[in-house]
């Protein structure tokens, strides 16, 4: 029986059919048995004699590309493929695969979640009430804001239309893809950045685009969300510009390293989830279902 292996920590977990199918097609899975994120040796006994893997966002790289000699087909149950060398998946012969439409709407929602918290300050009201403390802080309305995305591909589009029932006025910086018919501008990030009362981040790079110098031109007192990669914002920078009140708040469900462990924990004015952008059970059931689909159609199972 042909194995496929599951690097991913939750597949399977809400709905059983994405397993179901891939045994009715005749293969044996086998899931990642750590329950977070795989290190680069346990990738490899993992995936070892497998000819396809249904991937997480563990590193992919040449080094252990070329190890897996039996490997056709990886299907990443998720939108970036910035962990998987394609080149070297290219010149292996190897078909990759991503599931861009299942995580959509989950992430754009937990932007506008994160968005209305850091406004009115929701956390931390919960947080003292626990503490015995009945505390009235004042928030912000968001109605009205001007709000800056960065990075305007499906997530960041569907951010900006959910935004528009707000009343919020929309710009956009992103250096691929200029968007027809949405009722947004496209602007440079220097101007989005010195215009945006809210600047939500929804790239697929894991390049800094935020570091000292940008943080810098935003405007005193903006909030600040992303859900994007870690790495995009200097975490240092964004420590200071938080601690000293340059800007008001932010909202981080990405890291460089994860699980994170850094200062921005010290603050108060800054929401911190643990990568959950995709933690719908309706998004993670579509991905893996999708992760699947893609994996039988690279394999040519019919």
């Amino acid at each position: 029986m042909k194995k496929i292996a599951i690097t991913t920590t939750s597949f399977g977990k809400y709905d059983n059919e994405p397993l179901d199918l891939l045994r009715r097609n005749g293969f044996e899975t086998v899931l990642n048995p750590y329950g977070r994120k795989l290190k680069k040796e346990e990738v490899f006994e993992l995936c070892r004699d497998a000819v396809g893997v249904i991937a997480g966002t563990e590193t992919l790289d040449a080094d252990t590309l070329e190890k897996l000699t039996t490997v056709k087909v990886i299907s990443r149950c998720g939108t970036g493929l910035d962990n998987v060398d394609l080149d070297i998946a290219k010149k292996l012969g190897i078909k990759v695969f991503n599931t861009p439409d299942a995580p959509t709407i989950a992430v754009a929602e937990l932007t506008i979640g994160l968005i209305l918290n850091l406004l009115r300050k929701i956390n931390r009201m919960d947080f003292a009430l626990r503490q015995d403390r009945w505390e009235k802080l004042m928030g912000n309305l968001l109605c009205g804001k001007n709000v800056g995305i960065i990075g305007f591909g499906r997530i960041g589009r569907k951010v900006a239309e959910l935004l528009k029932h707000f009343g919020c006025k929309i710009k956009y910086y992103d250096t691929r893809i200029a968007v027809e018919g949405q009722d947004a501008e496209r602007v440079e990030l220097s101007e989005l950045l010195k215009d945006s009362d809210i600047i939500s981040i929804h790239v697929s790079t894991k390049e800094q685009i935020i570091g000292e110098s940008e943080i810098k031109q935003i405007k005193k007192g903006a909030w600040m969300v992303n859900v994007s990669r870690g790495g995009v914002v200097d975490e240092n920078a964004l420590y200071h510009a938080l601690k000293e009140g340059y800007l008001t708040g932010a909202a981080i469900d990405v890291f460089v390293q994860e699980p994170y462990t850094g200062p921005l924990k010290e603050l108060g004015n800054v929401i911190l989830t643990p990568h959950i952008g995709s933690y719908a059970k309706e998004a993670r059931v579509k991905m893996e279902m999708d992760a699947v689909e893609n994996l039988l159609k690279g394999l040519e199972v019919t």
